[in-house]
């Protein structure tokens, strides 16, 4: 029966072309700016880390002075250098890492043009803790951190750039004037967005240099990302004791159920500090895993998610027309039921062909509609945000445009499904 319903169907929109068009564009333009807006939502609003997201913790400290103290006010989302290398050193998690974001010049050999890039100074278990792919060689190791070995990892475009792609492990990377051994090449990762530190730009691209803290510290390297400080100001930010919370920490703990044991030790932590004089505030931390941080900092941009409602607002006013005008069609029809019916169909036969009618109109619109969404997504690319080069259709997304669009044409020809079975043969036969 389906291809008999489907073979009615297809007769009645070559018997009424304009009609049929105007409700398959009616769909398609819903679909396609729904989808185009939805589509960069699910981008920038998925798991970055969805196997281990529950049992990532980012940690915050209340390490400043009173003044300005206000009770229970969110703590500074970094911490002090001391409290990084104490917590890391004590390594009450199953992996810990502490991290700064930087900006450093490479000078590639021979006469390939210098450049500047971002870096990422950590410590060894962030790449474990974060399930970073090497495409050749490995991570530095906590040995590495202990002996502030001038060693790097570093992106497979800046492998590209600097060593012309390949296994580049044991050559030298200069960094600011400095020479670190190139270890390992990253393989392809892009979690996105960058949780781990959201003071910087949260959907740009990855760092392209990873060295050890320790070592950048040696070093010198220059520093980028947010930084807060009191008391004496004359004081190096960077020195162990500066009163200054400009490091992101991370933990990885064995299940979500241990962040409790943990939040207990820094309670226990801060009480130690208050009493050596370091902490003057009463305890006040956090420890949020990445889907509560993120929901916390509202990752999303507040545009992005006011274009979605938009467009969700664009798709029901099509959805309110293609009703409109599928009871039109479905009441120009209605000699055409009542012969059907005296010839003995049935209203449920009459009800499932209007629907089959109306979900052929939804596969049509869907194709259009994708065509419309990926032209969206294209105008999309080419706007100056940072987020713009993440809009691209995955295929969950595709599925989800014509799953989306068969079903909001089914719910519009649900009405006029029902009134044409409402159709009363006896009286349309006199009609005639």
């Amino acid at each position: 029966m389906f291809g008999y319903y489907l073979q009615l169907a297809l007769r009645s929109f070559r018997n009424s072309k304009v009609l049929t068009a105007l409700m398959v564009l009616a769909i398609a333009l819903g679909i396609g700016a729904s989808m185009t807006t939805l589509t960069v939502f699910h981008v920038l609003s998925g798991d970055p880390i969805p196997d281990k997201s529950d049992r990532l913790f980012a940690v915050q400290l209340d390490a400043a002075s009173m003044d300005g103290y206000v009770a229970g006010e969110e703590p500074d989302t970094n911490i002090t250098r001391f409290d990084a290398e104490t917590l890391l050193r004590e390594a009450r998690g199953t992996r810990q890492a502490m991290m700064s974001g930087g900006f450093v010049a490479i000078a590639p050999d021979g006469a390939r043009t210098p450049f500047f890039t971002d870096a990422r100074y950590t410590s060894a278990d962030f790449f474990p803790m974060f399930d970073v792919p090497l495409a050749y060689g490995r991570a530095w190791t906590a040995e590495d951190d202990a002996a502030r070995a001038r060693v790097a990892v570093i992106s497979a475009e800046t492998n590209q750039k600097v060593f012309g792609g390949g296994d580049s492990t044991g050559k030298t990377l200069r960094v600011n004037g400095a020479d670190f051994r190139v270890i390992g090449v990253l393989g392809p990762w892009m979690p996105t967005p960058r949780f781990w530190d959201l003071s910087l730009d949260r959907f740009n691209t990855l760092e392209s240099v990873f060295v050890p803290f320790s070592a950048a510290i040696e070093q010198k390297l220059s520093r980028m990302g947010s930084m807060s400080c009191w008391g004496d100001s004359g004081t190096d930010p960077n020195a162990l004791n500066a009163p200054c919370t400009w490091l992101q920490y991370w933990v990885e703990l064995r299940s979500p159920a241990d962040a409790d044991a943990y939040r207990d030790y820094l309670n226990s932590y801060s009480d130690q500090q208050r009493a050596a004089g370091r902490f003057e505030r009463p305890n006040n931390i956090r420890l949020r895993d990445v889907p509560t941080l993120l929901d916390h900092k509202q990752v999303v941009p507040s545009d992005v998610r006011l274009q979605l409602w938009l467009a969700i607002g664009f798709l029901l006013v099509c959805l309110v027309n293609t009703v409109g005008l599928l009871l039109a069609k479905s009441l120009r029809r209605a000699s055409e039921i009542g012969v059907r019916r005296a010839l003995g169909a049935s209203r449920r036969a009459i009800f499932a062909q209007f629907l089959i009618e109306a979900g052929a109109i939804g596969v049509a619109g869907g194709v259009v509609g994708l065509g419309l969404a990926l032209l969206g997504l294209w105008a999309v690319r080419q706007n100056p945000s940072s987020y713009a080069a993440l809009a691209k259709l995955d295929l969950t997304m595709l599925l989800t445009t014509f799953a989306l669009s068969i079903v909001a044409s089914l719910l519009a020809g649900l009405l006029p499904a029902w009134r044409a079975m409402q159709v009363t043969p006896a009286i349309q036969l006199k009609s005639q």
